[in-house]
């Protein structure tokens, strides 16, 4: 019979009628048939599959309402499925298709109810032979004792799910046994219903009310389209493999799930066969249509959902500005009384209104200075852009995260997580409305894929050397947590969807080492991930945004490794490290959140490199009160408050950064000194005594009292624990690390930001060394206090809104070495005491160096030529000697006097310096050259920005430990300036 005769309409409808069996002789008829009976996917296929008693919908329970890809390749799967309990035998490779069928013609239907051959399921077990079908009747069957299953057989219950249920303990001794469409209620004696230490038993749509189910390997389970409700769990004792798939978990009063135990080496006959379904069953996903990932309204510029990969068009500073509500960057920013960048000097002014004089000067008789050590960071590329230090434009793009595939290319320990089907794997779960999910203890091993975790007080606990694999599952509204890892745990996290949980989304402690890749963790009431008494682990690639608290946070000794990962739009800072931690934070991307992108306090001491920390509402980093840590190679820009703010008795390095067009100031240093902190004086950090002394209380009273991220974060479901017994000692904490007892500024490029480029107002020492600090709005370097010797060293200070570099009053500063030109203000305002030797001052608008007060200083081997100002200018009461210094004349047209010092001064010396001046026919090029040696800073310097290699180091001659101490709490002057 042809297809054609009638239409295939037509055909539909006929086909409708008829039975599965008859379905597949259709389809061997022809390649026409077969493509038609294949077409009845959403009619006879969805109604075969939905009205198999044995099975449920195959998106059951966790997204019922999605229909499947195929309802014929889901009724499939489940034929396949239902029949493994049947596999128990020698391989028949010549019969492969009869093997489901074997012992067929001996089986046997046993009927179990009133009125049928046996009214007890005792007694009906007691005939039945092996591979017998067992049917039992609606009713309630009870028995008072353990029943044993002794033979393979098959408990089938008749009619709809619920009308049979058992109140019977049974314990497996045979191979092998199925039971399906059955519900289990807990008898008198026992909560445990069902239980096998050897063989396998196959759960198929059944229900467990209250009751417990025990599998001890090596037997197995395999699980399918099972509700366990009412408190009921699955406790799995050393499983080599165990199958959950497609069941429902709700209203457990412990975990729902428990494994425990390392893998058995006995294996059974069924652990290839659930390996061989694990593998070849369809890859599950949980849809994150619901997940709130898309553009946030008023972002700037901000990160694409996962996958996009969606190249962000050019962002101008005037767009950025436009965006954020920033009108103008900089203005009238005060951060103490006593000095405001609203302030201007005469001399200043006067330098503003000579627009003229200043071109005139910049193109005829300016001697050139542009080959300078640092110069390369400014010229134009060979492609003609600009590089970031001369760009006024902000970075226009960021890197995105890896794909999950690609971390796994790059990562063979994950890769090989990723493909295991070793012990407990569960698929297409729910977990609702309980206690405990998972929980995974003393060497356990599970994995998790495609399941669903709500309403939970926890979702994972993975501890005692327990290793967790979790694939593209959704953890969210649980009441603390979201994942634990605690004692050594390890595992592979990825592509989970984590969101909306009352405590942390993932909690790492204790020496648990996880990767964690290419997650989702958002609209959490805590952090996003919390790693904390000597935690560990790997989190990459992962989108971390819209947390109450800090995305990642780190403290008691944690030390992850923290890359690539997207980390915005978080309601408190990007990254915390507090309290001894550490970690190394690479590549990632930081933006947009509401305090400081990377904040380090309180003995935080990681390591921060190459990472993006930009368009944030507060400032880009904070090394807040005794922070630490290597921070090189990062791009700081277009954030609202300061790119890097350093206070409070803290020791950082900073190596190599961009620092860039943030609203206020590019680096400040602010430290105030307490006298009465004599610990902090002698180089101890108060709450360092020891274990359990008071300074560790008087450490933790600060956390509670700085923020929500104290100590009420660190306790688990009420648990408390003495985490400064855990602490690493400081010489074990900083074996690795390069040893540095002053705070250390080196290489760095500080541009086009709204105020101050370095900001410097300290009771302790700072060492400032090969810096490039240009086009800020308001002055290059000014250091407002500074008790303890600031080195300002090879550093490049150029083009700057108002000053070079202003020194206050009181101040001990060394300017050695630097390049100062062309600042709209004095080349060096000098009031307070030090020196200034072998600087090349020049095309400054104001005085080149002027000296004010009654400082006490030395002015060495400077080469100096102002616009149309002084060369120096001793102002005051000066104490101290202006030697061999060589001044040049600016413009022709400039009446002040080269080398300027007011009468009566007796205190000040002046000596063998030396004023060359235009010859009266000059008109064309200046006759001078910087020679021997060439501008400074000099080329040797090891200064080499660059965005593929970073600096080498200075070999520096490091003073004693830092004595300055500071008060508690946060500098009050800045409004940004945050505390966890």
């Amino acid at each position: 019979m042809e297809v054609g005769s009638l239409p295939v309409e037509l055909w539909r409808v006929i086909l409708a009628y008829l039975p599965l069996p008859d379905l597949g002789r259709c389809c061997q008829v022809c390649r026409a048939w077969r493509e038609l009976i294949l077409s009845l996917d959403n009619t006879r296929w969805r109604q075969l599959c939905l009205g198999c008693s044995e099975c449920r919908h195959p998106n059951w329970p966790s997204q019922p309402h999605l229909e499947p890809p195929s309802w014929r390749e889901a009724l499939k799967h489940h034929a396949l499925a239902s029949r493994t309990w049947a596999q128990n035998g020698p391989d028949h490779q010549s019969s492969a298709c009869l093997l489901f069928f074997r012992r067929r013609k001996d089986r046997r239907v046993w009927h179990v109810g009133p009125g049928c051959e046996f009214e007890t399921l005792r007694g009906a077990l007691g005939v039945v032979g092996p591979y017998d079908r067992v049917v039992l009747h609606p009713g309630v069957y009870e028995e008072q004792a353990e029943v044993a299953l002794k033979v393979p057989v098959e408990l089938v219950g008749l009619g709809r799910l619920g009308e049979v249920a058992l109140l019977v303990c049974m314990e497996q001794q045979c191979p092998t046994a199925r039971l399906c469409n059955l519900v289990f209620m807990p008898p008198w004696f026992s909560t445990v219903v069902y239980k096998t230490t050897w063989g396998h038993v196959q759960l198929d749509n059944c229900n467990f009310e209250g009751v417990q189910l025990q599998i001890r390997g090596p037997g197995t389970c395999q699980a399918r389209f099972c509700s366990f409700s009412q408190g009921s769990s699955a406790n799995l004792l050393g499983v080599v493999l165990s199958l959950l798939d497609s069941c429902d978990f709700s209203g457990s009063d412990t975990a729902s799930v428990n494994v425990e135990g390392p893998p058995v080496s006995e294996r059974n006959w069924a652990c290839k066969h659930l390996a061989c379904l694990a593998r070849t069953f369809p890859s599950c996903a949980v849809s994150n249509s619901s997940s709130p990932f898309g553009p946030v309204a008023g972002s700037t510029g901000g990160p694409q959902p996962p996958g996009s990969n969606i190249k962000r068009d050019h962002v101008s500073i005037e767009d950025w500005q436009r965006r954020t509500g920033v009108d103008a960057l900089g203005q009238g920013t005060v951060i103490e009384d006593g000095w405001s960048e609203g302030d201007h000097s005469e001399v200043e002014e006067e330098s503003r209104n000579g627009e003229n004089t200043k071109n005139q000067f910049t193109t005829d008789y300016k001697i050139p200075c542009d080959n300078h050590g640092l110069s390369h960071l400014l010229k134009p590329r060979a492609d003609g852009s600009l590089p970031l230090a001369s760009s006024p434009d902000p970075l226009p793009m960021t890197p995105e995260p890896l794909t999950f595939e690609q971390e796994l290319e790059r990562d063979p320990e994950a890769q090989m997580l990723a493909t295991a089907t070793l012990g407990c794997i569960l698929r297409r779960c729910l977990f609702r409305d309980g206690k405990g999910g998972v929980h995974l203890s003393n060497y356990g091993q599970a994995r998790l894929e495609g399941n669903i975790f709500r309403g939970l007080n926890y979702a994972v606990r993975c501890i005692q050397n327990s290793t967790i694999v979790m694939l593209r599952n959704e953890v969210c509204e649980c009441r603390a947590s979201g994942v634990f890892l605690r004692l050594s745990a390890e595992g592979l996290i990825a592509e989970n969807n984590i969101h909306s949980n009352g405590e942390a989304g993932l909690d790492i402690r204790k020496g648990a080492n996880p990767i964690i890749v290419c997650n989702k963790i958002h609209g959490g009431l805590r952090s996003g991930i919390v790693v904390l008494g000597k935690g560990k682990g790997s989190i990459r690639s992962n989108w971390i945004y819209n947390n109450k608290e800090a995305g990642v946070y780190i403290l008691f000794s944690g030390n992850p490794v923290v890359s690539g990962n997207h980390i915005f739009q978080g309601q408190a800072a990007g990254i915390a490290v507090n309290e001894n931690g550490r970690g190394i934070i690479k590549e990632n991307v930081i933006k947009e959140n509401q305090w400081g992108g990377i904040d380090i306090r309180r003995g935080g001491d990681p390591i921060l490199k190459n990472n993006y920390i930009c368009y944030g509402f507060s400032d880009g980093v904070v090394v807040g009160e005794r922070g630490r840590g290597l921070i090189e190679g990062n791009h700081v820009y277009c954030n609202k408050g300061c790119g890097v703010w350093v206070m409070s008795s803290s020791l950082p390095q900073l190596l190599g950064n961009y620092i860039n067009h943030n609203c206020m100031y590019g680096l400040a240093v602010f430290c105030r000194k307490d006298p009465e902190n004599i610990e902090a004086r002698e180089g101890n950090w108060q709450g360092q005594e020891g274990p359990g002394g008071e300074g560790g209380s008087g450490e933790r009273r600060g956390v509670e009292g700085g923020g929500r991220e104290g100590q009420e974060n660190l306790n688990e479901e009420g648990e408390l624990f003495a985490w400064e017994s855990d602490l690493d000692s400081e010489d074990e904490r900083h074996s690795a690390r390069r040893s540095i007892s002053v705070a250390l500024v080196e290489a760095n490029c500080m541009s086009y930001n709204g105020a101050v480029g370095l900001y410097v107002k300290s009771s302790e020492p700072l060492n400032v060394f090969a810096n490039l600090v240009n086009n800020n709005h308001g002055t290059g370097i000014a250091v407002l206090q500074s008790s303890q010797l600031t080195r300002l060293v090879t550093n490049c200070v150029l083009e700057n809104g108002r000053a070079g570099v202003t020194v206050e009053r009181d101040c001990r500063v060394e300017l050695r070495g630097n390049g100062i030109y062309e600042n709209s203000g004095h080349g060096v305002s000098f009031y307070g005491s030090g020196q200034i030797v072998e600087n090349d001052v020049f095309g400054n608008r104001g005085y080149g160096i002027q000296v004010t007060g009654s400082a006490d200083i030395k002015v060495l081997r400077n080469r100096v030529q102002p616009a149309h100002g002084c060369g120096i200018a001793v102002v005051g009461p000066v104490k101290g000697v202006v030697h061999d210094n060589l001044l040049f004349q600016g413009h022709p047209g400039n009446k002040k006097t080269l080398l300027h010092m007011d009468p009566g001064n007796d205190n000040c010396v002046l000596r063998n310096n030396s004023i060359l001046r235009h010859n009266n026919s000059y008109t064309s090029a200046p006759p001078w050259v910087l020679e021997n040696p060439p501008p400074r800073p000099l080329a040797s310097s090891p200064s080499s920005l660059s965005s593929s290699q970073y600096p080498s180091r200075l070999g520096i001659s490091m003073t004693t430990r830092i004595s300055a101490t500071v008060e508690s709490g946060c500098h009050s002057g800045s409004m940004f300036c945050s505390i966890l």
